[in-house]
C-alpha cells in the first residue's frame, strides 16, 4: 500500500522545512510527520564526547580509529525492525547529538562486516533507546534506477558537493558517542521522501500520526 506523508511549511526555526503536502493514496488514515518537542535523554556522565573537536580522524588506511568503531559505541548494521517496531521521526538540533532528521558523520562498516569499513555520512530516521538512533546511510555513487536506493541531491554533508543516495535496504544503529560529526540537518521536504518509501517498505510508524 502506497503511503505518502503529509507535510507542512514550519516556522519554528527548524532548518529546511518545506511546503507542499501530499496524502495517503488508498490507506485509512493520514501520517503527519512534522517536528517533535525536544525530549532528548541526558548523557550518562563520564562518556566520551561526540564533539568533532573530540573525535577521532577517519581510518583511511592508517592507523587512526574512529569513534564509531570503540566497542559499545561502535556502530552496527541491523536487521530491519519488524513493522510498528521503530518510529521515524524528525527533530533536527545544533547540538552534538544525532538527531533524527539530521545527516551526520561515523563509521560504518563494509557490507561483508568482517571488521572492516570508514567513516562516511549516514541519516538518522529515529531513535532506538537512550544512546542509540536508527540510521540509514548516504553514498555518492550513483544509483539511478535501483530500487533499494533513493536520490536525495546534494547538501552541506558532502563537501565537494556530490549528489547522494540513500540506501534504504540497509539499517544501521548508532550511538551518541559514535558520531565524529553533524553534517547537515535535511530539509522536511526531502526527509518526507526517505520517511514514505522506508514506511512503504517497512511498515514502520511516523511520529505524529
Amino acid at each position: 500500500m502506497l503511503l505518502r506523508l503529509l507535510t507542512s511549511s514550519k516556522s519554528s526555526g527548524t532548518s529546511g522545512s518545506a511546503g507542499g503536502t501530499s496524502r495517503p493514496q488508498g490507506g485509512a488514515g493520514s501520517a503527519k510527520l512534522k517536528p517533535q518537542p525536544h525530549k532528548k535523554p541526558k548523557k550518562p556522565s563520564g562518556g566520551t564526547t561526540s564533539s568533532a573537536a573530540g573525535s577521532k580522524s577517519p581510518s583511511r588506511g592508517g592507523d587512526d580509529i574512529s569513534v564509531g568503531q570503540l566497542d559499545d559505541s561502535r556502530t552496527i548494521e541491523i536487521a530491519p525492525p519488524a513493522k510498528g517496531k521503530l518510529t521515524i521521526s524528525y527533530d533536527p538540533s545544533t547540538d552534538n547529538d544525532p538527531d533524527a532528521g539530521e545527516i551526520i558523520w561515523t563509521w560504518v562498516p563494509y557490507e561483508e562486516n568482517d571488521g572492516r569499513g570508514k567513516d562516511r555520512p549516514v541519516l538518522i530516521i529515529g531513535r532506538q533507546n537512550r544512546d542509540r538512533v536508527y540510521a540509514v546511510r548516504l553514498t555518492s555513487k550513483s544509483h539511478d534506477g535501483d530500487r533499494d536506493y533513493l536520490s536525495i541531491g546534494s547538501g552541506a554533508w558532502d563537501p565537494q558537493g556530490r549528489p547522494s543516495w540513500v540506501d534504504i535496504d540497509q539499517v544501521y544503529s548508532v550511538h551518541h558517542d559514535g558520531m565524529r560529526r553533524e553534517a547537515a540537518a535535511l530539509d522536511l521536504k526531502r526527509f518526507a521522501v526517505v520517511a514514505d518509501a522506508l514506511v512503504r517498505r517497512y511498515g514502520w510508524a511516523v511520529a505524529g500520526k
